[in-house]
């Protein structure tokens, strides 16, 4: 019997628990196996903060739901898998303004986004977006910091690019929410 064939699977809570990695590595789950990817680079970090930031400021003015960075999602279970978009946003009907979560949600956000690292493949990339959707995700964001870009999908796989200069906006899952992508990289 091989080792991989005797190894335990995690589960969504035991994979909570771990200590954090001391090397400021990210991890997630999938498919119950631990996967360990190096730290971001300070763009996707500032990337990060700028799509929070404004995602934040217009949840202030208009009281809508919660952001969130880095926090994980349950994608799949048995096996589990856990993903940390950069950036995650849960309307008030899927996670009620005053709801306490120390954990991960029983739901999966409304909107997911993921700033590209120089790493990621277009088939990790796709793959990630079919699981979003699948565990129920509403709309995801693609944030391309080398050509300076947004591509919103709303259903798996087919997404509008936007280019800086353009404005794009949250739809029916952030109504009334526009902004520049320049923004993006501010």
């Amino acid at each position: 019997m091989s080792a991989l064939a005797t190894q335990k699977l995690l589960r969504a809570e035991d994979f909570f628990s771990l200590p954090e990695p001391l090397d400021g590595s990210k991890r997630e789950l999938i498919r119950g196996e631990v996967m360990t990817m190096p730290a971001p680079g300070l763009e996707h970090g500032e990337i990060q903060v700028n799509v929070a930031f404004l995602i934040k400021m217009f949840l202030k003015a208009n009281r809508i739901g919660r952001v969130f960075t880095e926090s994980g999602t349950v994608t799949e279970r048995d096996p589990d898998t856990v993903r940390g978009p950069d950036v995650s946003y849960y309307s008030r009907e899927r996670l009620p303004l005053e709801q306490r979560v120390v954990k991960y949600h029983t739901q999966s956000p409304d909107l997911c986004v993921e700033v590209l690292s120089p790493t990621n493949t277009r088939r990790q990339i796709d793959a990630k977006l079919r699981e979003y959707f699948f565990a129920g995700v509403r709309e995801v964001w693609v944030i391309d910091p080398e050509d300076r870009s947004i591509t919103i999908f709303r259903e798996p796989l087919e997404g509008r690019l936007y280019k800086e200069g353009a404005t794009f906006d949250g739809g029916d899952v952030l109504p009334g929410f526009k902004c520049p992508v320049a923004e993006l990289f501010a």
